[in-house]
């Protein structure tokens, strides 16, 4: 069975940057704890992944808690023993809650769990198809009309507005005499839609994985200026468990080094939950069962609590 606990808390992005845990000994069944309790933001690629965790270890013998929580908030009770694990490490913008609690030896970084996370400025597929693919071209001052110099983004006074405006300000790839039009995500989403259905031009904030990917053909436009992060703005997104959990738990803790998606696959499960407004349960359902391939790595050499098949028991489930 599954529980949730509620916390109504500040919803804060950040990012962490860890070093890895090689889990080179076979997984032992032996686990202390029957329970995980998962840190999770009200984010949907987080809480779809954290039902897919779930999904995977209740036909282990295991169960799932989910502590909706900021992220900074998060870290905090990974370092005081009331969290477990947290499937949303974004990396570099959780950086300094993620470096203190590296720094009290808390929590341990799995690596990765999705590959190929990203944010930049961003077109829909139609303009990077006409060749616009590299922010270097924005200088350009007829490119720069087809856009009607303006750039949407999300939230004023977040970090990636702040990131657009110190672009402008220092004239960054011709930017000085850009608009900047920031508001919510779903105000940013909706002139993304009403561009997309009269094929207009558009620049905005765009991010992998989501839900924008698969329904606008995204493409993020390559920075060598590297104005939101190095490498054009990719990203990490940790799996961070307590330490002292992880060592009293390797076999659970094998599963969790194991999980790891592509961003397109978290952008497709973040459409069907986010967008089409579907149930988280069945969403993770369906993806499991959709990609029995991805369970197999999942659970290789991890065994259920009482060291049966743990696939078999999975397969079993679904």
């Amino acid at each position: 069975m599954r529980t949730k606990t509620r916390s109504t808390l500040t919803l804060i992005h950040g990012l962490s940057l860890v070093t890895g845990l090689a889990l080179a000994t076979p997984a032992l069944a032996a686990d202390r704890d029957d329970r995980l309790r998962l840190v999770v933001p009200p984010w949907p690629g987080v809480t779809v992944k954290s039902e897919i965790i779930a999904q995977l270890i209740e036909p282990l013998g295991y169960r799932t808690e989910a502590l909706e929580l900021s992220s900074t908030v998060g870290y905090s009770t990974l370092q005081s023993g009331d969290s477990d694990a947290f499937l949303a490490g974004w990396m570099p913008a959780q950086q300094d809650s993620y470096d203190a609690a590296m720094a009290a030896g808390a929590i341990l970084d799995l690596g990765n769990n999705v590959n190929g996370a990203r944010m930049g400025l961003a077109v829909p597929g139609y303009v990077a198809e006409a060749g616009i693919t590299n922010a270097e071209q924005l200088a350009d001052p007829e490119v720069a009309e087809r856009f009607d110099r303006a750039i949407y983004s999300i939230e004023s006074g977040s970090t990636v507005t702040d990131m657009i405006e110190g672009a402008i300000e220092a004239d960054t790839h011709g930017l000085e005499a850009w608009e900047l039009k920031a508001s919510s995500t779903p105000g940013m989403l909706s002139e993304v839609k009403a561009a997309v259905a009269e094929q207009q031009w558009i620049l905005f904030y765009g991010w992998t994985p989501h839900w924008m990917v698969p329904e606008y053909d995204v493409h993020i436009l390559d920075d060598a200026a590297n104005v939101f992060g190095a490498d054009s703005g990719r990203s990490d997104v940790k799996t961070i468990v307590a330490k002292e959990y992880a060592e009293a738990n390797p076999n659970l803790t094998r599963l969790l080094d194991q999980f790891v998606l592509s961003a397109d696959q978290q952008s497709d499960f973040i459409r069907e939950y986010s967008l089409e407004e579907r149930d988280v349960e069945d969403v993770a359902r369906e993806w499991l069962a959709a990609h029995p391939e991805r369970v197999a790595a999942f659970l290789e050499g991890v065994e259920t609590r009482d060291g049966s098949d743990a696939l078999a028991a999975v397969e079993a489930s679904l």
